[in-house]
């Protein structure tokens, strides 16, 4: 899939609501794929990543997630917001890559969660600044049991609501609310 250069269809295009933008992908425009992708690319990179832990295997997630959704899209009825179900498509993925693997693989260090289509370049300082705060951040939310990590960041990174993260986990809120008010207090070591 190629980037869409500046044509006035581009332009257009980034109007519409997710609803358009199916509509549009349904009729093969890769304008409306693109932009699907750079919607939705960081919320499922760092869902996928709070389940595997792993930025090289939440990448492959995203590919796959976006492989059964695209190919899938005719199956996409607008009952749930679009990013609900391409976040579910993501969390099943990341799920059963996490059901397979070998007890012995090893997590790689943390490199930052940067997702691929990232426009914003800052200063250099203030660059530094970010990755610190970033680095501290997913070593902290790293460190978490997966249940807690999961939820903290849907709710706290993400900022879905209760009742889309007790939907997409298939827990009821109030387990949501008591596994969020853990993993605060888990992240600030009280």
């Amino acid at each position: 899939m190629k980037k869409p250069t500046g044509s006035t269809e581009a332009m257009r295009i980034e109007d519409l609501d997710d609803a358009g933008l199916v509509e549009h992908a349904r009729q093969r425009d890769s304008a409306a794929f693109w932009l699907i992708i750079k919607r939705h690319n960081q919320r499922l990179h760092r869902v996928a990543r709070a389940v595997l832990n792993d930025d090289t295997e939440a990448e492959d997630v995203l590919q796959e997630t976006y492989i059964h959704a695209f190919t899938h899209l005719a199956e996409f009825r607008a009952e749930a917001r679009l990013s609900t179900w391409l976040t579910r498509i993501a969390l099943n993925e990341a799920l059963g890559r996490r059901r397979k693997r070998r007890p012995t693989v090893d997590v790689k260090a943390i490199e930052g969660m940067v997702a691929p289509f990232s426009a914003d370049k800052p200063d250099p300082e203030e660059a530094a600044a970010l990755a610190e705060i970033r680095s501290l951040l997913e070593r902290a939310v790293g460190g978490l049991p997966e249940p807690f990590r999961i939820v903290f960041v849907m709710r706290d990174v993400e900022e879905m609501s209760i009742e889309e993260t007790a939907f997409l986990l298939a827990l009821r809120p109030q387990t949501v609310s008591t596994r969020l008010y853990r993993a605060r207090r888990l992240s600030l070591g009280s």
